[in-house]
């Protein structure tokens, strides 16, 4: 029923943009629509073009380690798989969302050309999620007790507590690195990204062969290899940026970072809320498969599919970075009708992209998974579920990308609702009766859950056409002030 509601609204969406277009031309503002597609796909992909590499670089260090965890014992695949999804994928997930707040407000303020505060909000936010990081600690210190307490089994548990604790200079890496990569995103300076991605991806490769073959770490070894290669996205970022990289937007380390630091704090909590309930979703499903009748099986083949899942979302995640900051400059400069017809490109570009991916996963189901292990009830796990994959790679092609246009909009704890009703009110409880009451085991589970991102997907759609843009855009500038003046 979902999938039936979208296309109609997403026809509406196209249309009235275009309804907009033919309006803007007969008052010669504009080229035909044609024309204006075209300038604004260039636009958007010079954020997403060079944003899908870094993320897809990023990621695959996250993929390069679990593939070398891959060929130790099973046990220890899954004990690294949980450590990374689970502990590192939770603080990920909520630190990743609080510096999401910076898209609105340097985006808006780059597109108001008031270039000085986007330094000023990026040190605001080291402050903010530093101070996150120091609260999430125990979370590492105590993953093996919290993951037994979750119902996993003993030794996988200890394992993952081995290799959370050897992740804590991982974890300080996130208050870093993700509000530099959105402050350059916000001014557009995305191939300095891109590069610095290419090169820690370069040292992650050489770090893990030395650790993992030469030196045989084990578990120990895989795990610090991303301390290495996190840090060196950080000092190149940072290098780039108080190296003369970006003059306009970079005075120096200010005493402002330390003012209006509360109202800072609520942005980011509300825009951590909403993005890390859309990533501890498949986190959840996870567990959930752990206290499933041989455990070990599905928590491997579900573990892969999220990989492959996680991969694919690079470049979902790209055009959430990219529609983010175009709708946040083209509402900062006060053209609503911009921001909409962005966010239409943007999520038509992506659904086409999306197609191509279910049809790649649908061809190729039976090969998959044999990058990550050779155990053979794994591989058929994984080719059962890959339906469910495909369909998975299919609503991100569409969801990701409203939940940016919601970033740039700063409609972040009004998303945080919907994601709570959506997620957690019905996906997982749905989950939860088709996986054990239907006795549909790790299939239920996800195609329970899969039915919450669905109708939030929907709620999503209904929300952007809806949207009044021209009022948006005159709520940035009141926005703006505000910040400004804190």
């Amino acid at each position: 029923m979902a999938e039936e509601a979208k296309v109609p609204l997403l026809e509406e969406l196209i249309a009235s943009s275009s309804d907009v277009l033919k309006e803007e031309d007969k008052n010669g503002d504009y080229g035909n629509l044609s024309q204006k597609v075209r300038i604004e796909s260039k636009k958007l992909w010079h954020i997403v073009g060079p944003t899908i590499f870094s993320r897809l670089a990023s990621y695959s260090m996250f993929v390069i380690t679990q593939a070398f965890a891959g060929h130790l014992k099973d046990h220890e695949f899954a004990a690294i798989s949980i450590a990374f999804n689970v502990i590192a994928g939770f603080a990920f997930g909520l630190m990743l969302g609080m510096a999401s707040a910076l898209e609105t407000l340097c985006g808006q303020a780059f597109g108001a050309k008031k270039y000085h505060m986007l330094g000023v909000y990026m040190q605001r936010s080291w402050v903010v999620l530093l101070l996150c990081c120091v609260l999430l600690l125990p979370l590492y210190l105590f993953a093996s007790p919290v993951l037994e307490l979750l119902g996993q089994p003993h030794d996988v548990a200890e394992i993952s507590g081995l290799v959370a604790i050897c992740m804590i200079p991982l974890h300080f890496s996130f208050a870093f690195q993700f509000p530099l990569q959105t402050f350059l995103q916000s001014q557009l300076k995305t191939m300095v990204i891109a590069w610095v991605s290419l090169a820690a991806l370069v040292v992650h490769v050489i770090v893990s062969w030395l650790f993992v073959y030469k030196l045989e770490l084990g578990v120990v070894g895989t795990a610090i290899t991303l301390n290495f290669s996190w840090w060196v996205l950080v000092i190149g970022h940072l290098g780039y940026t108080v190296c003369g990289g970006c003059p306009l937007t970079w005075g120096g380390f200010s005493i402002e970072a330390f003012s209006g630091l509360w109202e800072f704090v609520k942005l980011s909590a509300a825009s951590g809320v909403m993005l890390c309930l859309e990533n501890w979703y498949y986190t959840i499903l996870i567990l959930m498969a752990g206290n499933l009748n041989n455990a070990e099986i599905a928590v491997d083949a579900l573990s892969i599919c999220m990989v492959i899942n996680g991969w694919e979302l690079m470049i979902p995640l790209a055009f959430f970075a990219g529609t983010g900051v175009r709708v946040a400059n083209e509402l900062g400069a006060g053209n609503g009708k911009g921001a909409k017809f962005a966010t239409v490109v943007s999520v038509t570009t992506s659904i086409i992209i999306g197609i191509f991916f279910w049809f790649l996963i649908m061809i190729f189901h039976n090969e998959i998974a044999l990058i990550f292990s050779s155990s053979k009830p794994v591989l058929q796990e994984v080719n059962r579920l890959s339906v469910l994959l495909a369909l998975t790679i299919l609503l991100n092609s569409v969801q990701p990308i409203l939940s940016g246009v919601a970033v740039g909009s700063g409609w972040q704890s009004y998303v945080a609702y919907i994601n709570l009703g959506c997620y957690y009110l019905i996906g997982v409880p749905l989950g939860y009766f088709m996986g054990w009451v239907f006795n549909l085991g790790v299939m239920g589970i996800w195609a329970g859950m899969i039915g919450g991102t669905a109708i939030q997907t929907l709620i999503l759609i209904i929300i952007t056409i809806r949207c009044d843009w021209e009022k948006e855009a005159e709520n940035a500038s009141l926005h703006l002030l505000k910040w400004e003046n804190s």
